[in-house]
């Protein structure tokens, strides 16, 4: 069957619109049974465009169900990006007879000659399960007197000092503010003068807690996603910190700038509310773009998709507490073992290929240097579109080339190399999803992450590993395709 051009390039385990844009995701939660997908939404057009909340849902993060337009523009403005929240003990008052969901988000008023733009902190809720929405007659519940950039509102609750708690978008910086009830709003502190990444405005934040290790003991992390800066070819990214929180301000711990994900097309993430304290994970999906080309990538009547949801977990690694990023365990059942590959000897004389051929697959490799300067894998799409992941023992780093991936004349920045700066290349476990036009790559069980787009006419057809002036033991490797 031919493939429609609606279709053509459309993610197989990845969520996309049915039709037009889409960019952040916002109000991840998670209530009666159902993982929340809400998204930055243009319903008329595939480039960016007025706000709205699209909405979708899933039973297990893979397969996602599109619902009605959940948020609407109205005369505050535009539907900016936002969060969602449980409100289990009707702190609220909108929900006299049950629980239920709250969205925050930001009202986008354009400004004018006469008026400056506007940026305030909105609410609706809904007693439906999210199929229906009110909006608070009472909006907007928190604006600021200058600030232009005033966005993105990430609440949750904070156990210990028993109130709602709001990380906000404050142009260089972050602010957080308090409430009993999600409608009036008190300033605690701000975050982020002298310290992290500034080379963009700092957008969609989010701040959890997370436990390193499984050992019990706790930190806080804080998610801040760095907007597009045309000086630097990165494009838009996030970074992290590892800190304290006390309910009134986060203390970091180091300075130095860490990043959430190497590769460029991983942007504005952020985690589910209101996972139950059984299944206890902090799951993620960021939007799987960048700004310096999202609304030029080569897809027709639709455009954009989210990563996989990914659990976030801390490590300590050689004394730094870093986030270490899983694909979550819902995925396996979407695939079935294909090909065990151990005890292999690669060198450059020797062809190591293996056939895929598939509309999806799952890469796992343990590689083992023993005297090569450089190693790895290329991914064939088709026999002419391939993608080359390189690990260079002399430089410590690995790269991602995609210029001969497929369609990539849209942009002069996508055929650019992404490169991660590793700790050591003697032995690498790596991890890579393959999908229709994206490549998601887990480096040592999760230490760092790649994630790339891609724009073939297959998916995978197969992958070959190579060596470069000398040997590489592949200890162990497997290749999964679905499995129907």
């Amino acid at each position: 069957m031919k493939t429609t051009k609606l279709e053509k390039y459309r993610p197989v385990l990845h969520f996309s619109p049915n039709r037009n844009w889409m960019n952040d995701p916002n109000g991840l939660v998670f209530f009666k049974g159902e993982y929340h997908l809400f998204f930055q939404h243009n319903p008329f057009d595939n480039i960016h465009g007025p706000m709205y909340w699209g909405h979708a849902v899933s039973k297990d993060l893979v397969e996602w169900e599109e619902l009605d337009i959940a948020l609407f523009p109205d005369e505050l403005g535009t539907i900016f990006s936002g969060s969602a929240v449980v409100d289990w003990h009707n702190t609220s008052g909108f929900f006299p007879d049950e629980p239920g969901l709250v969205a925050i988000f930001t009202h986008h008023l354009e400004g004018t000659e006469n008026n400056p733009t506007k940026q305030s902190q909105s609410l609706a809720y809904s007693r439906d399960r999210g199929r229906t929405w009110v909006k608070y007659e009472g909006n907007p519940v928190l604006t600021h007197p200058t600030k232009v950039d005033f966005r993105d509102p990430k609440v949750f609750w904070h156990e210990a000092s028993n109130k709602w708690m709001m990380v906000l978008a404050t142009g260089q910086t972050v602010s957080f503010y308090s409430s009993p009830n999600l409608k009036e709003w008190k300033f605690e502190s701000e975050f982020g003068d002298g310290i992290g990444s500034h080379d963009g405005v700092w957008e969609c934040p989010d701040l959890f807690e997370l436990s390193i290790d499984n050992s019990g003991i706790k930190k806080w992390v804080l998610l801040v996603s760095i907007g597009d800066n045309p000086r630097f070819d990165s494009g838009s990214r996030t970074q992290y910190f590892v800190g304290s929180f006390d309910g009134n301000q986060f203390v970091a711990e180091n300075n130095d700038i860490k990043w959430l994900d190497f590769g460029k097309d991983n942007y504005a993430g952020v985690s589910f509310s209101d996972i139950p304290q059984a299944d206890g994970r902090r799951i993620y999906i960021g939007w799987m773009s960048n700004w310096r080309y999202a609304n030029h990538v080569p897809t027709e009547g639709w455009r954009s998709q989210m990563t996989l949801p990914r659990e976030l977990m801390l490590r300590k690694v050689d004394g730094d507490t870093i986030v270490v990023q899983k694909v979550v365990g819902e995925l396996n059942s979407y695939f079935s073992k294909q090909e065990e590959l151990n005890g292999v000897t690669i060198s450059g004389e020797m062809d190591n290929s293996y056939e895929v051929d598939a509309d999806y697959a799952e890469v796992e490799l343990t590689l083992e240097n023993v005297n090569a300067s450089q190693y790895g894998l290329t991914i064939w799409h088709t026999k002419t579109q391939f993608t080359t992941i390189t690990i260079d023992t002399n430089e410590n780093r690995l790269s991602l080339d995609r210029k001969n991936s497929g369609k990539v004349d849209f942009s002069d920045n996508f055929p650019k190399t992404q490169t991660v700066n590793l700790k050591g290349t003697i032995r690498i476990q790596l991890r890579i999803i393959i999908d229709t036009s994206s490549l998601e790559l887990f480096i040592n069980d999760g230490e760092q992450a790649l994630t790339s787009l891609v724009y073939p006419d297959k998916a995978c057809e197969g992958i070959s590993l190579f060596a470069v002036k000398g040997n590489v033991n592949l200890v162990h490797g497997k290749i999964s395709v679905p499995s129907n």
